[in-house]
């Protein structure tokens, strides 16, 4: 008889919570009111976890000001009821609309512990199954194995901003028994391997991912930049944002400026101009790295110099002054010369020094042959 009549009261007291969910007219002087009302039903949720289902049930329907009274409830009895059974179950098959609930109930449950296998795999489970949202792995991504994690980045960069920091916090502080699951450099090498059209990513939320990292130099270093760099320039094809990412780290570390200049003269070797877009960037960096870039141009093909400096005007006059200095231009092929209007002069040079014996020599031999004409004059 007792258990029936607290099963009664149990489902009289979850009634009454779920009427005062349900009033959409509650204004915020009832927050009082609210949390007076369910104080007895998350008492008795902490005896029995299955009546925490009908909190979540009611959670889309409910006023603000229940769900506030709700929100400021969850921690202390997410904190009692731990991952029990019940509370997986509960976890594993949300209702439509109670999100943020789900939310504040996983962050409560990993905060400053080690998430049970359980729940990590419940949650594995309910993101590949029916809650298709990548936030709802933000609790245990530090605990996820590293190819995962990598499947679903793209996923993490395509959530609000403000959720990616976190998330790349999360993942950059990794967990205490386990370190970082991705350092940085494997995080930014994973930025770039999203391709917006495959993988269904806007380029901004992309570029928005670099910045990010990039805000962050005590970690993203010049060594980590440098490392990423030197394995992106050997990716077939190269990644999109790759010229984007050369001109910010020149920007953020200008001491890199000599390692840039070996990765601009190894694009010249893979042909960059093939890459449209990536021409441009290498372009732009070539004019912001001048003079330093003046050695990598002279590298370029006679056509595709010339395309350079018709794209880029600002850069002919420095160039042309520097490939002048007798001890480089002599190491310069003619065509290369010939578009850098150097050639044209030193052939010009070069005919007036052949002009004036030619002429000396046709006058000499007049002389010769008018002298025997004075003779027989003389004669």
């Amino acid at each position: 008889m007792e258990q029936s009549s607290g099963a009664a009261n149990g489902k009289d007291i979850s009634s009454d919570t779920s009427q005062l969910c349900l009033d959409q007219n509650a204004s915020s002087s009832s927050l009082t009111e609210a949390q007076r009302c369910m104080s007895l039903y998350f008492a008795l949720c902490t005896k029995k976890h299955l009546l925490f289902a009908e909190i979540f049930t009611v959670y889309k329907n409910a006023s603000s000001a229940v769900k506030q009274a709700v929100h400021r409830q969850i921690p202390i009895l997410v904190r009692t009821i731990g991952s029990s059974s019940e509370l997986l179950e509960i976890i594993s098959d949300p209702p439509i609309g109670s999100e943020n609930l789900l939310m504040q109930v996983l962050h409560t449950l990993t905060d400053g512990t080690i998430p049970s296998p359980e729940l990590i795999s419940t949650l594995r489970r309910l993101y590949e199954s029916k809650l298709k949202d990548v936030e709802i792995l933000m609790p245990i991504l530090s605990y996820l194995p590293k190819e995962e994690l990598l499947m679903i980045f793209p996923r993490l960069v395509n959530l609000p901003l403000d959720k990616f920091q976190a998330a790349l916090g999360r993942l950059l502080q990794g967990s205490s028994h386990s370190g970082q699951v991705l350092v940085p450099t494997e995080i930014l090498i994973a930025i770039h391997g999203i391709d917006p059209d495959r993988d269904g990513i806007p380029l901004k939320k992309v570029t928005d991912a670099c910045n990010v990292c990039f805000e962050q130099r005590q970690i993203f270093t010049q060594q980590v930049l440098a490392k990423v760099l030197n394995q992106l320039v050997e990716q077939i094809p190269l990644p999109l944002l790759f010229m984007r990412t050369v001109l910010q780290a020149i920007g953020a570390f200008p001491g890199l400026v000599d390692f840039i200049m070996e990765i601009l003269s190894r694009l010249v070797s893979k042909q960059i101009w093939k890459y449209p877009k990536l021409w441009v960037g290498f372009l732009k960096c070539a004019l912001l790295t001048r003079p330093h870039s003046f050695g990598v141009l002279l590298q370029l093909p006679p056509a595709q110099l010339e395309n350079a400096l018709n794209r880029t005007a600002a850069l002919k006059a420095p160039l042309v002054a520097h490939a002048s200095q007798p001890n480089i231009r002599s190491s310069l092929p003619r065509s290369v010369l010939a578009v850098l209007g150097i050639a044209l002069d030193s052939q010009i040079l070069s005919q007036a020094q052949t002009t004036t014996p030619n002429s000396d020599t046709g006058n000499s031999e007049k002389g010769v042959t008018e002298k025997p004409k004075e003779s027989s004059s003389a004669s």
